[in-house]
C-alpha cells in the first residue's frame, strides 16, 4: 500500500550512528590540539637529524600555530557554505596528508611545508568537528554530554602530547609522532564518509578568501620578522623588512575588512568592549604561557638529561592542572563571576613563572619542573575559560560563533608570537654560548619576562574587561554578574560550545 507509513528506524541502530558521528568528531579533534604539542619533545631529536637551526626550530611549532590560527575563521565558513562533512573530510584528508609528508621529510624546509600544510588541514577540520556533532546529536542533555565528550578529549590531546610524543621519539623516532597520525586519519576518514551526513547552515556568502590571505600572510610575516631578531636585532633590515610588511599587510585586511560584503572578520564586532578585552587578555595569556611546553621540554632534555620519554612524564602533572584548572573554571565562575576568575587565573600562573625563573643547572624534579608548572598550568586553565565565556556571553547571538573562532585565534596566535619573542628574549640572555648554566639562564629569562606579561595581563583585564559576565543560575553564561538575581527580559547569551555558536 503506496500510504502505508514508513517503518520507524530501529532506535538502537540510530544510537549507533549517532555515537559514531560523535567519535568521528571528537577524533577529529583530538588529532588536531595533540599535534600542537607532541612535537615539542622531539624538537631536539628533529634538530640533530635534520640539521635545523635554533629560529627552525621554532618555526616545526610556529608554522603549525600560524596556519591554524590564520585560516580557522575560513574554515568555519567554508564549512557553513559548501557542507560540514565535506569539509570535515577535505581538512582531515589534508591533514593526515600533510602528516606523511612530515614523517618522511629530508629537510628542514620539507617539514616545516608539511606543518603548515597540518595547520591549513587543522583550521578546516576543527570548525567542523563542533558543527557536525551538535547537528548529530538532539538538542537535551544528550547533546550537553556530547559536548562534554568534546571537550574532554579535546583537552586531553593537549595534555597527552608532550607523554604521547615522549614515548615515540624514544622507543621509535621522531618521525613518528607525524606519522602516528597517518593510520588514525585514514581510519576516521573511512568511517566519516559512511557515518556522517552531509548538512551546511544555509549560508550562501561567498568566502572572504582575500582576508584569510592577507591575515595569514601578515601574521606569518610579521612573527618571521620577530624570529629574525635572533640573529639580527631589533634594528637590522632582516628584521625591520618582515617586521614593517608584516604591519602593513595587516593594515590591508583591516581596510578590506572595513569594505567587504561578506568579511571575515566584521570590525562591528571588536566595538563591543568585553569582546575587544577579553581577546586582547587571550593574546597576551596565551603569549605568556604557550611557551611553557616548549622551553621545558627543551630544558629538562639538554640541562636536566632527561630522555624524550622522561621529558614526557615529567610534564605529565603540568597537563592535568590545566586539564583540571578549565574543569573546574565553571563551578568558581558561578561564585565569583568571570572578571575575578580572569585575573586571579592569571596571577596564579605569573606565581608559577615566576618560581620557575628560579631553575638552575642541577635543579630538582619537584620544584625545578612539577611544582612550578601545575602552578603555571592550572592559572592558564582557570583564566581561560571565563575570558572565552566574557567574550561569547557580550557578543550579539549572530555573531557568537565568529567570536568564539576569534578567541581561539587570539590564544593561538598568542602563543605562536610569544614564543618568538620569549625565543629571542632567552637567546639575548644566553649570548650564544652552548653551556648548561647559559642555556637555563636564558630559560629563566624567559619565564621572568613571562611573569611580568602576566601579571600586566592582569592588571588590563582589571580595568578594561567588564564587570559582569559571570553564569546564571544554571551555571550558563549569561550577561550579569555572579549573585544577581535574574530579572525579566533578561536571556543568557550562548553558551562557547552551545549549537548557536
Amino acid at each position: 500500500m503506496s500510504d502505508a507509513p514508513r517503518p520507524a528506524r530501529p532506535a538502537s541502530r540510530s544510537r549507533t550512528r549517532t555515537w559514531a558521528v560523535v567519535a568521528a568528531a571528537c577524533t577529529g579533534q583530538f588529532l588536531v590540539v595533540l599535534d600542537v604539542s607532541v612535537v615539542n619533545v622531539a624538537l631536539p631529536s628533529m634538530r640533530v637529524d635534520l640539521g635545523l637551526s635554533a629560529s627552525g626550530l621554532q618555526w616545526v611549532v610556529n608554522a603549525y600555530s600560524i596556519a591554524f590560527a590564520g585560516f580557522m575563521l575560513l574554515g568555519g565558513r567554508a564549512a557553513d557554505i559548501y557542507g560540514r562533512k565535506r569539509m570535515f573530510l577535505t581538512g582531515l584528508g589534508l591533514f593526515t596528508a600533510a602528516s606523511l609528508a612530515g614523517g618522511f621529510a629530508q629537510e628542514g624546509w620539507q617539514l616545516l611545508a608539511a606543518r603548515a600544510g597540518q595547520g591549513l588541514g587543522a583550521a578546516v577540520l576543527s570548525p567542523a568537528t563542533l558543527t557536525i556533532l551538535t547537528a548529530a546529536v538532539p538538542e537535551g542533555p544528550a547533546r550537553s554530554r556530547a559536548i562534554g565528550t568534546w571537550m574532554a578529549v579535546g583537552a586531553g590531546g593537549g595534555a597527552a602530547g608532550g607523554l604521547i610524543g615522549g614515548v615515540l621519539t624514544d622507543l621509535l623516532s621522531w618521525r613518528w609522532v607525524l606519522l602516528i597520525n597517518v593510520p588514525v586519519g585514514v581510519l576516521v576518514l573511512a568511517c566519516a564518509a559512511v557515518w556522517l551526513a552531509e548538512g551546511r547552515a544555509g549560508d550562501r556568502r561567498r568566502v572572504d578568501l582575500l582576508g584569510a590571505v592577507l591575515v595569514t600572510a601578515g601574521l606569518a610575516t610579521t612573527a618571521y620578522g620577530i624570529v629574525q631578531t635572533e640573529a639580527a636585532g631589533w634594528t637590522g633590515a632582516a628584521t625591520l623588512v618582515p617586521l614593517l610588511g608584516g604591519l602593513a599587510l595587516l593594515g590591508v585586511f583591516v581596510l578590506v575588512e572595513s569594505r567587504a560584503a561578506a568579511p571575515l572578520m566584521p570590525l562591528r564586532v571588536l566595538g563591543v568592549r568585553a569582546v575587544s578585552a577579553a581577546n586582547v587578555s587571550m593574546l597576551l595569556l596565551g603569549s605568556a604561557t604557550f611557551c611553557m611546553w616548549y622551553f621545558m621540554t627543551v630544558y629538562a632534555q639538554n640541562v636536566l638529561g632527561y630522555t624524550p620519554l622522561e621529558a614526557g612524564f615529567a610534564l605529565v602533572p603540568s597537563s592535568a592542572a590545566v586539564f583540571i584548572g578549565a574543569k573546574a573554571a565553571p563551578a568558581i565562575m558561578a561564585r565569583t563571576g568571570a572578571k575575578p576568575l580572569a585575573v586571579a587565573g592569571a596571577l596564579v600562573a605569573a606565581a608559577g613563572f615566576g618560581w620557575q625563573s628560579t631553575m638552575g643547572v642541577h635543579g630538582s624534579y619537584l620544584t625545578s619542573v612539577c611544582l612550578p608548572g601545575v602552578l603555571m598550568m592550572a592559572g592558564a586553565g582557570l583564566a581561560s575559560t571565563p575570558l572565552a565565556t566574557l567574550a561569547t556571553s557580550k557578543a550579539a547571538p549572530g555573531d557568537a560563533g565568529l567570536v568564539s573562532g576569534l578567541v581561539n585565534t587570539s590564544r593561538t596566535m598568542g602563543g605562536a608570537l610569544g614564543l618568538a619573542v620569549l625565543s629571542t628574549v632567552a637567546a639575548a640572555r644566553t649570548g650564544g654560548s652552548t653551556g648548561a648554566a647559559e642555556i637555563t639562564a636564558g630559560y629563566a629569562s624567559a619565564f621572568r619576562t613571562s611573569a611580568v606579561v602576566l601579571v600586566a595581563g592582569a592588571l588590563m583585564m582589571l580595568f578594561w574587561l567588564p564587570g559582569r559576565g559571570g553564569t546564571d543560575a544554571r551555571g550558563r553564561p549569561g550577561t550579569r554578574a555572579a549573585g544577581r538575581a535574574e530579572q525579566p527580559g533578561d536571556e543568557p547569551a550562548p553558551a562557547l560550545n552551545s549549537p548557536k555558536a
